[in-house]
C-alpha cells in the first residue's frame, strides 16, 4: 500500500513474503492466492505491496527470462499486488526443518551470493510498477561473525565491487535504479549501527545502503533516533525497514520468565539472546541463555531474536518491543533526514510460535492485522492516503521505455 509522508514522498508499506516457503514460480503465485489476496481484501487497499522473497533458483530463471519476468509482473498486477523491494537474504531453503547457521551461506565473500543479488536486481527491474524508479533489496550484513580475516574482506569488497558495476549498467540500459540494503543481524560481522558504520561507510550509497531491522536494533538495546544519526553522520543511508518486533525477559532470573523463554526454543531459526550491559553479553540461541556454561547472567533484561506479531503482546511475563517500534517509526520519517520509503512487516516466525496459526485464514488474518496495525501507526504519524486521480510519482529517475 501506498503512504504519503508530510514532505511529498511516497512510503511503500507491504508485508515479506519469506513468511511463505515456496521456492517455484507455480508455488509463490499459489501462496499470494491463498494469502496475499485475502491480506489485501481484508485491508480493503486497492493495491497490497509484498516484498518478495525469490530462492537463487527461480531468481535466476526469471533473471535469464524477460518474458517470464514480465509474465510475473502482469501475474502481480492482476492480483493488485506491487513489488517494490526483495527480501534476497535467505539463499535457499528457508523453512526447511532446520535453518539456524544455514541462512548466513553463501555469504559475502562468494561469487553465489554476488550472482544471486545480481539476478535479483535484474527481476525487480523488471517488476517495478510504470510510476517507480527505485527499488531495493535487502541482504545478509557480510556473513555469520566467526573466523572473519583481513583477506575475507578483501573478497567481499571484489564482490561489493562487481555488484556495483551491474547495478550502474542496469540503471543506464533500464532506466530503473536498484540498491543493496546491507542488514545488520546479531551475530553477524555487522551486528550494530556501529559495526555499519565501521564497515559500510566507504560504500557508494548510489548503490548500497542499510536496511534496518527493528528486532534487531531492539535486540542489540540501541536507541532508535542514536543510530539514526549515527548512520546519517558516516553517509550511509536507511534504504529500507523491516517492521519487527523482538521478546523482552525484563525480569531473567523470574522462573517464570525463564518457563516462557524456554517455550520460545525451536529447532528451526536462531535466536540470539542479549542481556542489557554494560557488558554486553549474549548468546547464539535460546537454550545457551538459559543453562549451561554460556548461560547468560541475569540482573539486567535480556532480549531475543524472535519475530513475534507486532500488533500483539506475548504471553505475560514477556512483553514486546513494541516500544522500541514505535520510537523507530517516528525517527524514520522525521523530515529533518531523508526518508525511508519502504517499509515491510517480516514476521516469519508466524509457523515456530508456541501458539501458531491453525490454518491458511489464521495466517493471513494475522498478516493483515499488523499491517492494519502499522498502517495506522503510519497514519498517526502524519502520513495520509494518496490522492485519489491524481498521478503519483517517486523522485527518482523514471525508466527509458525505448531501452527495454
Amino acid at each position: 500500500m501506498r503512504l504519503r509522508h508530510p514532505g511529498g514522498e511516497l512510503v511503500h508499506l507491504g508485508y515479506c513474503t519469506n513468511v511463505h516457503p515456496a521456492e517455484d514460480l507455480d508455488g509463490i503465485l499459489a501462496q499470494l492466492d491463498s494469502y496475499a489476496l485475502p491480506v489485501r481484501e481484508r485491508l480493503d487497499e486497492p493495491v497490497l505491496g509484498i516484498g518478495l522473497w525469490l530462492a537463487h533458483q527461480v531468481a535466476a530463471a526469471l533473471a535469464a527470462d524477460p518474458g517470464l519476468t514480465l509474465g510475473l509482473r502482469r501475474e502481480l498486477t492482476a492480483r493488485g499486488l506491487e513489488v517494490v523491494t526483495l527480501n534476497g537474504f535467505p539463499y535457499e531453503g528457508f523453512h526447511r526443518p532446520v535453518v539456524k547457521h544455514a541462512v548466513y551461506r553463501p555469504d559475502w565473500t562468494s561469487p553465489e551470493r554476488r550472482r544471486y543479488t545480481a539476478n535479483l536486481a535484474h527481476v525487480l527491474a523488471g517488476l517495478l510498477p510504470d510510476d517507480v524508479g527505485e527499488g531495493t533489496i535487502s541482504t545478509l550484513p557480510f556473513g555469520w561473525r566467526a573466523d572473519w580475516q583481513p583477506h575475507h574482506l578483501r573478497r567481499v569488497g571484489r564482490q561489493i565491487r562487481l555488484l556495483g558495476y551491474e547495478l550502474a549498467e542496469l540503471r543506464r540500459r533500464t532506466g530503473r535504479t536498484v540498491r543493496i540494503a546491507f542488514e545488520p543481524e546479531p551475530g553477524c560481522l555487522v551486528e550494530t549501527t556501529a559495526d555499519a558504520v565501521r564497515y559500510l561507510s566507504d560504500l557508494d550509497p548510489r548503490h548500497f545502503g542499510l536496511c534496518l531491522d527493528i528486532c534487531h536494533l531492539a535486540v542489540a538495546f540501541e536507541t532508535p533516533r542514536e543510530a539514526l544519526d549515527r548512520l546519517a553522520r558516516a553517509g550511509i543511508p536507511v534504504l529500507k525497514a523491516q517492521i519487527s518486533c523482538a521478546l523482552h525477559a525484563d525480569d531473567p532470573a523470574d522462573d517464570a520468565t525463564r518457563a516462557a523463554l524456554a517455550a520460545f526454543a525451536e529447532p528451526r531459526f536462531l535466536h540470539q539472546t542479549r542481556r542489557q550491559g554494560p557488558p554486553a553479553t549474549g548468546t547464539d540461541d535460546v537454550p545457551e541463555a538459559l543453562t549451561g556454561p554460556t548461560a547468560l547472567p541475569t540482573g539486567n533484561p535480556w532480549r531475543t531474536h524472535f519475530h513475534i506479531p507486532v500488533h500483539a503482546d506475548p504471553a505475560p511475563p514477556l512483553t514486546s518491543t513494541r516500544p522500541v517500534l514505535r520510537s523507530a517509526l517516528s525517527a524514520l520519517l522525521r523530515t529533518d533526514h531523508p526518508v525511508t520509503r519502504h517499509l515491510e512487516t517480516e514476521t516469519y516466525t508466524w509457523s515456530v510460535l508456541p501458539e501458531p496459526p491453525q490454518d491458511t485464514d489464521g495466517l493471513a488474518a494475522g498478516i493483515a492485522a499488523e499491517l492494519a496495525w502499522t498502517r495506522s501507526e503510519l497514519l498517526d504519524l502524519g502520513l495520509s492516503r494518496p490522492g485519489v486521480g491524481r498521478p503519483e510519482r517517486e523522485h527518482a529517475a523514471q525508466p527509458d521505455r525505448s531501452a527495454r
